[in-house]
């Protein structure tokens, strides 16, 4: 018995120093951070069904929590997607005393719209179930995304207070909010986009429709669609010289926020291209945690 059960914890260690070495971004986080990696939210086995929990290292009481949303059109990359080149910003994250959970979701190749929607609203509704497990403070939560994965935590962060029953599974605990989101260029009006009369672009891709032939699914895909009075603060990020998803995404929903009297911020990163090193310079980031300082502590 003794020696089936030291297997048993060898077994496991084993399991847990493997994927330690296989998560290919645990070198950017300060050193104690604890990780909780590729657990599944829903009940299955899909790979696109899991996410990673990072906590800072010596954590007393009930944290804030950051959801990380990883961008590549709806179409590509995972849950470390985005943390290579803003290394020194989610570093920061939890040496300011934040966990952050970074989630996968469906591609649209895979499902289409709102299939994104209920893989991260599932995602989000594991974590609230499970944040005494983990300690989380379910009251102080925060959606940062990147691209893809900006549209997707505007999407959920003004959504929230809509509770649009497309967006949730059955049976799933819908009962959370955000005190704030940190877009970095996300789109926000599926119909903005060049390739909007292509079905197979990847805004096409995601709706399963060219957007300007069926403006009733790009409609219920664009964030600005839900803002509204009583949305969360945001603060959105954009390169100046972006050619994939343009500035003008986040001057329209800057503009639509300010119009509903919703806190916003917007930073247009000079020369700035669609994503990279340059949004993790000291001057942004600085903002960004000021900004997650101010609503979430």
């Amino acid at each position: 018995m003794k020696n089936t059960f030291l297997g048993i914890l060898l077994s496991c260690f084993i399991a847990c120093q493997s994927f330690a070495q296989s998560n290919r971004v645990m070198n950017l986080f300060p050193e104690g951070t604890i990780l909780h990696g590729n657990i599944p939210y829903q009940s299955d086995t899909l790979k696109k069904h899991l996410l990673d929990i990072y906590l800072p290292a010596n954590a007393t009481g009930k944290v804030p929590l950051i959801v990380f949303i990883h961008g590549g059109g709806w179409l590509s990359n995972d849950k470390y997607a985005d943390m290579g080149y803003m290394k020194e910003t989610v570093s920061e994250i939890l040496e300011s005393g934040y966990a952050l959970a970074s989630i996968d979701y469906r591609f649209s190749t895979q499902a289409v719209f709102p299939a994104q929607m209920l893989d991260c609203n599932a995602a989000i509704s594991y974590l609230v179930d499970n944040a005494d497990n983990y300690g989380f403070d379910t009251e102080r939560m925060a959606l940062m995304g990147f691209s893809a994965g900006g549209h997707l935590a505007s999407m959920i962060g003004l959504a929230n207070n809509n509770k649009v029953d497309e967006f949730y599974l059955p049976n799933i605990n819908r009962s959370f909010g955000f005190k704030a989101v940190v877009d970095f260029y996300g789109p926000a009006d599926l119909t903005l986009f060049p390739g909007a009369i292509d079905a197979k672009s990847p805004e096409g891709l995601l709706i399963g429709a060219a957007p300007l032939d069926r403006p009733d699914l790009a409609k219920m895909a664009s964030p600005v669609s839900y803002v509204d009075e009583n949305d969360p603060p945001f603060l959105i990020i954009h390169g100046e010289k972006d050619d994939l998803v343009s500035p003008n995404q986040s001057h329209l929903l800057n503009s639509w926020l300010k119009v509903k009297g919703v806190p916003t911020e917007l930073i247009i990163v000079k020369d700035a291209p669609h994503f990279g090193p340059m949004f993790d310079v000291e001057e942004i980031r600085i903002k960004v945690i000021r900004f997650l300082n101010e609503e979430l502590k």
